[in-house]
């Protein structure tokens, strides 16, 4: 009778739990695995990477791709195809009149894959066949293409594709006005050779097609004309200044609202063009420009500032350069462009923080700090392993290409391995005069300057989180 009376508003039911509820509930963790080593994001780009080589290797290799009709040296393919790439530039034979129309399209297919940068194009293809990345994995490629956010890697990845096309065609259609009728080339001639320089300018891949004369070879000839350098010196900045700085600066519209990847980017890229085109000036005014007016010489030293951090095209024979521009091009090339740009080097922004460190200490701060803002320490540690692991491998390979190739002035094989490992291309003309182990030293060079130190580190080397500090202790510094 009790059970059946209806409750009443203040009631209060209590139940009190079975025995059964009463035990702890046990869950199974299933063991984490880990991924194997060789299908990890970064191996798989490396692999990829080298799988694209020995494509493009090979088929430079063929008789239709030369203009020879004989099978081209393995080393000469390997070689050019491995330059092709990783958008560097530097050569073995001469670009224009070695390779036949087949050889220069696949050099032209090879740089316009390599330049669309190489992370990029991963991405938007492990994403088309369904794999997915681990976090960890997706941070490095958000690293690696200079991006803020994790989301939307397949949307940035095709809107570079769309939007790198569209400038091709604009820098093509540029570059057509000017050279239209060259050696009295025809419209599809005019036109091939217009999108072959757009292309290699926006890489910053160094490659060029455009026909010898017996005095001048390929672009030394177009040395002063200002409009075409003009043209080529914005694709270059363009494609130098980085993804997510462009898109910041379409964003925003002003410098304060910019962030500070992109004012650290802006400001330091500027001052390194500053000061390179008051280098080449001032160095070359009495020498390889010494029978230019002045104002070829401003447009000159300005084109050779911009190209020669990036992109290595040149209107003159860097063999002839002085001492003081071979010595001081290097370190600008070892700079190179902004991330997540089809640059090489250390990347500006690495070297910019690595700046703001210095400035930070001098001014006796505790954390690095610039333009009001405070720079993670694992971005300034990370600034900091780049730069060291690009001198390192700098230090192993320069001294033992002075053993493989003892016949080349030490200044020049500097200037040139600088160059492959910046993936930069300015060349002091000694690549067709390497040894076969020189010629394998530059293609590591260039191999490795590609994929990055840091990219490689993380490949071989598996990253582990501590969850502990060990006690800070001081050292004696100065």
């Amino acid at each position: 009778m009790e059970a059946n009376r209806p409750r009443r508003p203040r009631d209060v039911v209590v139940r009190q739990p079975r025995t059964d509820q009463l035990e702890p509930t046990i869950a199974e963790e299933l063991p984490y695995r880990h991924p194997h080593q060789l299908f990890t994001t970064p191996l798989i780009l490396a692999m990829g990477f080298a799988l694209f080589i020995l494509i493009t290797a090979f088929l430079l290799l063929l008789p239709v791709a030369n203009t020879t009709n004989g099978f081209t040296a393995f080393d000469t393919a390997f070689f050019t195809a491995t330059s092709a790439v990783t958008v560097t530039g530097h050569v073995v034979v001469n670009t224009s009149s070695y390779w036949s129309t087949f050889g220069q399209v696949v050099i032209f297919i090879s740089m316009l894959v390599g330049g669309l940068s190489f992370m990029a194009i991963a991405t938007f293809i492990l994403a088309l066949i369904g794999q997915r990345s681990s976090l960890s994995e997706r941070l490095m490629i958000r690293e690696a293409m200079g991006l803020d956010r994790l989301v939307g890697l397949r949307k940035i990845a095709r809107n570079i594709v769309l939007i790198a096309l569209l400038v091709y065609l604009i820098g093509a259609f540029c570059i057509f006005w000017r050279i239209q009728g060259l050696d009295d080339m025809g419209l599809l001639e005019s036109g091939w050779q217009s999108l072959f320089l757009s292309v290699s300018a926006f890489n910053n891949a160094g490659f060029s097609i455009l026909p010898d004369t017996v005095v001048e070879p390929g672009l030394h000839r177009m040395a002063s004309d200002s409009y075409l350098l003009g043209f080529v010196m914005v694709l270059i900045v363009l494609g130098c200044i980085g993804w997510t700085v462009l898109v910041d600066i379409y964003k925003e519209r002003r410098f304060s609202r910019f962030s500070l990847n992109t004012k650290l980017v802006i400001v330091t890229t500027i001052a390194l063009y500053i000061f390179g085109a008051a280098v080449f000036f001032l160095a070359e005014l009495s020498n390889t420009m010494l029978d230019v007016n002045l104002w070829d010489k401003l447009i000159s030293a300005s084109f050779h500032s911009i190209s020669g951090r990036t992109a290595g095209f040149s209107t003159v024979n860097f063999s002839e350069t002085g001492d003081f521009t071979k010595l001081v091009y290097p370190a600008l090339m070892f700079i190179g462009g902004a991330s997540g740009s089809v640059a090489g080097g250390i990347k500006v922004n690495t070297f910019a923080v690595i700046i703001a460190v210095v400035i930070s200490s001098i001014r006796s701060r505790p954390r690095a700090e610039a333009f009001g803002r405070e720079i993670a320490n694992a971005q300034v540690l990370r600034a900091i392993t780049v730069a060291v692991l690009g001198v390192v491998f700098l230090l192993v390979i320069v001294p033992t290409l002075t053993i493989t190739d003892p016949h080349i002035p030490f200044l020049n094989l500097l200037f040139d391995a600088v160059s492959a490992f910046s993936t930069n291309g300015t060349s002091t003309g000694i690549v067709p005069d390497l040894s076969l182990a020189g010629k394998i030293i530059f293609m590591l060079a260039m191999f490795i300057g590609r994929l990055g130190p840091l990219t490689l580190a993380l490949a071989l080397v598996p990253s582990e989180q501590t969850l502990y500090r060990f006690a800070q202790e001081r050292v004696t510094i100065g």
